[in-house]
């Protein structure tokens, strides 16, 4: 029999142990009194996996969606909301009352919300480093506030530059750097993206997503040439809500 007085939640992911979201979810549920509700991590090493989750847990409500599922998740959803199809991708999914899997992405605007109170009248373009789903929330966020970016990888392809060519010039022109890549991430805090800090000033944003470390090398290193920073909780905090929101509507 399964208790339909139970909400269970959950995030999946690969290599999870560190994530936010059990833990906030937890705190969250003991704060408002949500006795009923728990949150469990899904920790699968391929998208594959995720087949035999749905088939087992037929109890669930919602789930949050991580590294490196946001878009290969895409194709196990019955339907995906008009933004999420647009971004083409997904963190956030709710498990209908019919039993049909919707996707949603809210990272975009946990990033829109967290960024816009640092938005000054100069910042008018700015360098997504990396093309993984995060950033394309991101991305979308940025289409939503009229500023105009451009992607960074490895490779140079169509519309993205890689890391080489970022120079004093592409720092006069961009003015808003977001690093939307693991790098830097706990236990690897010392590293960061290759990009040549010297040519941050006072007046860029240094943006990481990541919040584990809080100041990661990237976010210390743009600290340093006297760059406004900001780290990844408050998208976190923002998101996590809007998809709570999106479970229980």
């Amino acid at each position: 029999m399964i208790d339909t007085l139970k909400k269970r939640f959950g995030l999946l992911g690969r290599n999870i142990n560190y994530s936010f979201s059990k833990g906030y979810f937890t705190d969250k549920f003991k704060k408002e009194n949500l006795e009923n509700c728990s949150y469990e991590n899904f920790d699968i090493q391929e998208i594959t996996a995720f087949s035999e989750i749905i088939e087992k847990n037929a109890d669930i409500k919602g789930m949050n969606v991580t590294i490196p599922y946001k878009q290969t998740v895409i194709p196990y959803l019955h339907k995906l909301s008009k933004k999420a199809a647009k971004i083409g991708a997904v963190n956030t999914i709710k498990f209908t009352k019919k039993g049909k899997l919707k996707g949603y992405n809210t990272d975009y605007y946990g990033f829109m919300k967290s960024l816009t109170p640092l938005l000054q009248a100069h910042h008018k373009k700015a360098l997504i480093l990396g093309t993984g789903g995060a950033s394309k929330g991101v991305a979308f966020a940025l289409d939503e506030l009229g500023i105009s970016y451009t992607f960074v990888s490895r490779e140079a392809k169509e519309n993205i530059i890689d890391y080489s060519q970022i120079n004093a010039n592409t720092f006069e022109e961009y003015q808003i750097i977001i690093n939307s890549t693991p790098i830097g991430t706990s236990p690897n805090i010392e590293a960061c993206p290759a990009i040549p800090y010297a040519f941050f000033t006072e007046r860029h944003i240094a943006y990481d997503l990541i919040y584990n470390p809080a100041e990661t090398q990237f976010l210390k290193n743009a600290k340093a040439q006297g760059a406004q920073i900001k780290n990844g909780l408050d998208m976190l905090v923002f998101q996590a809500e809007k998809a709570w929101e999106i479970w229980n509507k």
